[in-house]
């Protein structure tokens, strides 16, 4: 079988029974199952959630983001092999720790194929919840043009590029367009303070003002569990993205818990511990394929300039990437969630087909 065909690309037209829209991100689509298939599921499963909590199952594709659009290759290539996967077991790996940490739960009840998870609805908090320990990327291109204030936190002077930082630093964004929030300017992705989120807790979906410290206090958990268990490998974690969401138990008790993906290599950043000690750096996520695309097209503004956006779009739509290039990232993807999990990974011959045999025979849920 062709490449291509082992991609999941397209993952929003799957026969589920669903009787709401199919929501697709840049990765994942969320089908929402009906009323009378969630409470069969949560009945026949024995799901730690009320009896009446709405259920979905989400796919994940091979699709690859970068930014904001979707990048193909050659060959019908449109995607990257094993990527979802690698995604899927990665997050699965260290949802497992948090539990084992006694941190929180997510919103994962099952995963019946590697591509898939069935989850239960959240109500999220509307923050993307970013922790970085060294300065790189858009931190450092900003500080490096003199910046020192970060979501309300002062950075010394003389840091250097890809240094790391004298602590953990928490640098939210807002999680979608916000309205009415005194100083927070309604478009998505705007930096924000603890301040901001403090005096405006509600607008940000915390049910309680104490939720802001637990989700502080979860993030920094989070973050060190997966930094000490990448040490391990001799691989450095460099920052990341994490979600946060309330979900109601068994007990129609809310709690906030963790929710879609985290320390995958397209949430964060991971660094080859040799390589940095010998100064270099050697990208084990996304981050090598964002700068693979800066040194590949000639006016690399283009993809760093949101004024240029309708350009960007045009320059991933009309070009197609060399195979090579999207193995690479394969590659990539493949091996650190193998060393993360300590297993090797398959990837699917015809996942589509697999897919919709096992929510048909196991689940129930394809007419």
């Amino acid at each position: 079988m062709s490449l291509a065909n082992r991609v999941l690309a397209v993952n929003d037209d799957l026969p589920i029974r669903s009787d709401a829209p199919v929501h697709s991100g840049k990765v994942r689509s969320v089908y929402w199952l009906t009323a009378a298939d969630s409470a069969r599921l949560i009945a026949e499963r024995g799901y730690d959630v009320a009896a009446d909590a709405p259920l979905a199952i989400m796919v994940i594709s091979d699709r690859i983001s970068a930014f904001d659009c979707i990048w193909h290759g050659e060959g019908g290539m449109n995607g990257v092999p094993g990527k979802g996967a690698a995604l899927n077991a990665i997050s699965n790996h260290w949802f497992a720790l948090f539990k084992e940490h006694g941190l929180a739960d997510s919103h994962i009840l099952e995963i019946p194929h590697p591509l898939v998870w069935i989850v239960q609805k959240a109500k999220p908090v509307m923050i993307e919840a970013i922790a970085r320990q060294y300065i790189t990327g858009s931190m450092w291109r900003a500080y490096a043009k003199g910046e020192r204030d970060f979501c309300g936190i002062a950075l010394p002077d003389a840091l250097q590029r890809d240094q790391k930082l004298p602590e953990l630093l928490i640098t939210p964004s807002t999680k979608g367009i916000l309205e009415g929030i005194p100083g927070v300017p309604a478009v998505d992705d705007v930096n924000i303070t603890r301040a901001d989120i403090e005096a405006n807790y509600q607008a940000f979906n915390f049910n309680t003002a104490a939720d802001v410290d637990h989700y502080e206090v979860l993030l920094k958990q989070g973050f060190e569990v997966i930094s000490n268990e990448l040490a391990k490998l001799d691989q450095i974690f460099v920052d990341t993205k994490f979600e946060f969401g309330y979900v109601r138990d068994a007990q129609g008790e809310q709690k906030l818990i963790y929710m879609d993906e985290v320390g995958t290599p397209d949430s964060s950043r991971i660094w080859d511990g040799e390589a940095y000690r010998r100064g270099e750096i050697v990208e084990n996520s996304k981050e090598g394929f964002r700068q693979m695309l800066l040194q590949h097209f000639p006016d690399p503004d283009v993809l760093l300039n949101k004024d240029r956006m309708a350009e960007r779009q045009a320059l991933a739509a009309n070009n197609a990437l060399p195979a090579e290039v999207l193995m690479a990232v394969s590659n990539t993807y493949v091996s650190i969630a193998e060393r993360i999990t300590a297993s090797s990974l398959t990837i699917s011959d015809n996942p589509r087909a697999e897919i919709i045999d096992v929510l048909a025979n196991d689940f129930g849920l394809i007419d």
